[in-house]
């Protein structure tokens, strides 16, 4: 049996509800500086999250809720400068503190830490939206906890194809059996499943009716001492929230 090395985080949705409270928002801030009449509401966003990526996002919207729109001569020029504006409006928001990590995610990063556990992060979200929410949570320093940031174009091909976690197992020179995924989404454990990873689910909002049934547990949140979880499905094993003893015990189960 292999000993657990690593924690693999997804960020967007896992870490900090930032779909809902920060890239949402952020994408409104940049469709009406370019002097858009777009509006994405959190039903529609929530639909669009079907598409992983910021730039692909755009594209799905004008290809399915938006048919009307004229695209200009320089569309991809378009799609890659409103993507930029909205990540300046993310880290903007960051900045200010809008959005909080969610519950036990700061107290399981910190445990990891102290006890010399590797860790990565391995998301669709542009580097620019990590550094911003690392530094605005858990710190300045922080973004140097993570041996590896697989994050935005990396590789070609975004979840739920499994290559981000593949490229973040090869930088680390780690097998799937040496580490644990942290995920969100359905296209977040189709990933990590992919590549042959035992995954972790924190549903919110928007995922909690995605299909897990393929997770290793599955919790409404990671919880602390004073905030316990809910076990959705699997075993929690007599704990009431998400610490390394019980990520080692998932692991090895």
């Amino acid at each position: 049996m292999a000993t657990l090395q690593a924690l693999l985080f997804d960020v967007d949705g896992t870490l900090a509800d930032t779909e809902r409270d920060g890239h949402r928002p952020a994408f409104n801030m940049a469709f009406e500086e370019a002097g858009l009449d777009w509006n994405w509401d959190e039903v529609l966003y929530g639909e669009l999250l079907s598409v992983t990526g910021g730039k692909e996002r755009i594209r799905y919207y004008l290809e399915k809720f938006n048919t009307d729109f004229e695209k200009p001569e320089a569309f991809d020029e378009f799609v890659k400068g409103l993507h930029a504006a909205k990540t300046k409006f993310y880290t903007q928001l960051m900045a200010e503190g809008r959005i909080p990590l969610r519950p036990g995610v700061e107290a399981l990063i910190n445990e990891a830490k102290a006890e010399g556990m590797r860790m990565a992060v391995v998301t669709t979200t542009t580097p620019q939206n990590v550094t911003a929410l690392l530094e605005n949570t858990l710190g300045p320093d922080s973004e140097s906890w993570f041996e590896v940031i697989a994050a935005g174009d990396i590789v070609p091909a975004k979840k739920p194809a499994p290559d981000i976690y593949d490229w973040a197992l090869d930088k680390m020179n780690l097998t799937p059996a040496d580490a644990i995924a942290f995920e969100d989404s359905r296209n977040g454990i189709l990933s990590s499943l992919g590549a042959n990873l035992k995954t972790i689910i924190t549903i919110n909002g928007y995922t909690k009716d995605d299909d897990f049934s393929e997770a290793d547990i599955v919790l409404d949140q990671m919880g602390d001492a004073s905030n316990p979880f809910t076990v959705l499905a699997g075993d929690a094993q007599g704990h009431t929230y998400l610490n390394l003893d019980l990520v080692r015990k998932i692991h090895a189960a």
